[in-house]
Protein backbone atom coordinates (compact mmCIF):
# COMPACT_ATOMS: atom_id res chain seq x y z
CA UNK A 1 0.00 0.00 0.00
CA UNK A 2 1.08 3.42 -0.29
CA UNK A 3 1.58 6.18 1.51
CA UNK A 4 -0.45 9.33 1.34
CA UNK A 5 3.07 11.58 0.55
CA UNK A 6 3.56 9.06 -2.17
CA UNK A 7 -0.05 9.88 -3.82
CA UNK A 8 0.50 13.51 -2.97
CA UNK A 9 3.80 13.59 -5.08
CA UNK A 10 2.24 11.91 -8.27
CA UNK A 11 -0.50 14.47 -8.21
CA UNK A 12 2.45 17.21 -8.40
CA UNK A 13 3.98 15.19 -11.45
CA UNK A 14 0.54 14.71 -13.17
CA UNK A 15 -0.39 18.49 -12.07
CA UNK A 16 3.27 19.62 -13.58
CA UNK A 17 2.61 17.08 -16.94
CA UNK A 18 -0.95 18.59 -17.13
CA UNK A 19 0.29 22.41 -16.86
CA UNK A 20 2.40 22.11 -19.86
CA UNK A 21 -0.65 21.55 -22.22
CA UNK A 22 -3.48 24.03 -20.90
CA UNK A 23 -0.07 26.85 -20.02
CA UNK A 24 1.21 26.77 -24.27
CA UNK A 25 -2.96 26.75 -25.19
CA UNK A 26 -3.54 29.34 -22.90
CA UNK A 27 -0.38 31.46 -24.65
CA UNK A 28 -1.33 31.16 -28.12
CA UNK A 29 -5.26 32.14 -26.47
CA UNK A 30 -3.18 35.36 -25.41
CA UNK A 31 -1.21 36.32 -28.05
CA UNK A 32 -3.78 35.36 -30.73
CA UNK A 33 -6.27 37.79 -28.59
CA UNK A 34 -3.55 40.18 -28.15
CA UNK A 35 -3.48 40.22 -32.60
CA UNK A 36 -7.11 40.51 -32.25
CA UNK A 37 -7.33 43.88 -30.11
CA UNK A 38 -4.22 45.96 -31.90
CA UNK A 39 -5.14 45.33 -35.63
CA UNK A 40 -6.97 48.66 -36.32
CA UNK A 41 -8.46 48.67 -39.79
CA UNK A 42 -7.26 51.86 -42.25
CA UNK A 43 -11.41 51.71 -42.98
CA UNK A 44 -14.05 50.09 -43.93
CA UNK A 45 -12.42 48.72 -47.10
CA UNK A 46 -9.42 47.20 -45.57
CA UNK A 47 -10.81 43.45 -45.89
CA UNK A 48 -7.27 42.09 -45.10
CA UNK A 49 -7.15 43.67 -41.48
CA UNK A 50 -10.88 42.44 -41.42
CA UNK A 51 -9.90 38.92 -42.24
CA UNK A 52 -6.71 39.10 -39.74
CA UNK A 53 -8.97 40.32 -36.57
CA UNK A 54 -11.78 37.54 -37.50
CA UNK A 55 -8.41 34.98 -37.94
CA UNK A 56 -7.27 35.78 -34.53
CA UNK A 57 -10.51 35.57 -32.83
CA UNK A 58 -10.82 32.20 -33.98
CA UNK A 59 -7.43 30.90 -32.88
CA UNK A 60 -8.20 32.53 -29.43
CA UNK A 61 -11.91 30.78 -29.18
CA UNK A 62 -10.38 27.58 -30.26
CA UNK A 63 -7.21 27.77 -28.06
CA UNK A 64 -9.53 28.93 -25.41
CA UNK A 65 -12.12 25.86 -26.13
CA UNK A 66 -9.57 23.36 -26.23
CA UNK A 67 -8.13 24.51 -23.02
CA UNK A 68 -11.90 24.22 -21.51
CA UNK A 69 -12.62 20.87 -22.99
CA UNK A 70 -9.13 19.10 -21.62
CA UNK A 71 -10.04 20.26 -18.00
CA UNK A 72 -13.76 19.14 -18.71
CA UNK A 73 -12.32 15.32 -18.63
CA UNK A 74 -12.82 14.08 -15.04
CA UNK A 75 -9.20 12.98 -14.50
CA UNK A 76 -7.64 16.33 -15.19
CA UNK A 77 -10.46 18.08 -13.06
CA UNK A 78 -9.25 16.21 -10.17
CA UNK A 79 -6.13 17.37 -10.25
CA UNK A 80 -6.67 21.23 -11.76
CA UNK A 81 -7.92 23.74 -10.47
CA UNK A 82 -10.80 26.00 -12.02
CA UNK A 83 -8.35 28.95 -12.01
CA UNK A 84 -5.93 27.02 -14.74
CA UNK A 85 -9.29 27.23 -17.04
CA UNK A 86 -10.31 30.78 -16.17
CA UNK A 87 -7.44 32.89 -18.50
CA UNK A 88 -7.94 31.12 -21.35
CA UNK A 89 -11.83 31.25 -21.06
CA UNK A 90 -11.68 35.26 -20.66
CA UNK A 91 -9.47 35.66 -23.58
CA UNK A 92 -11.99 33.62 -25.41
CA UNK A 93 -15.09 36.16 -24.11
CA UNK A 94 -12.83 38.95 -25.29
CA UNK A 95 -12.06 37.49 -28.56
CA UNK A 96 -15.95 36.76 -29.14
CA UNK A 97 -16.67 39.78 -28.29
CA UNK A 98 -14.20 41.47 -30.47
CA UNK A 99 -15.69 39.68 -33.04
CA UNK A 100 -18.89 40.67 -32.93
CA UNK A 101 -18.46 44.17 -32.47
CA UNK A 102 -15.21 45.07 -34.50
CA UNK A 103 -14.53 41.77 -36.60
Amino acid sequence: MTSHSEVDNDRGCLRLVLAVPLTLLTLVAAYSCWTALTIRPSGPWDDDAHAGIVLSCVLTIGAAGAVAVLWLLPSVRRIMGWWWVSPAVLLGVIAAIRWVTGG
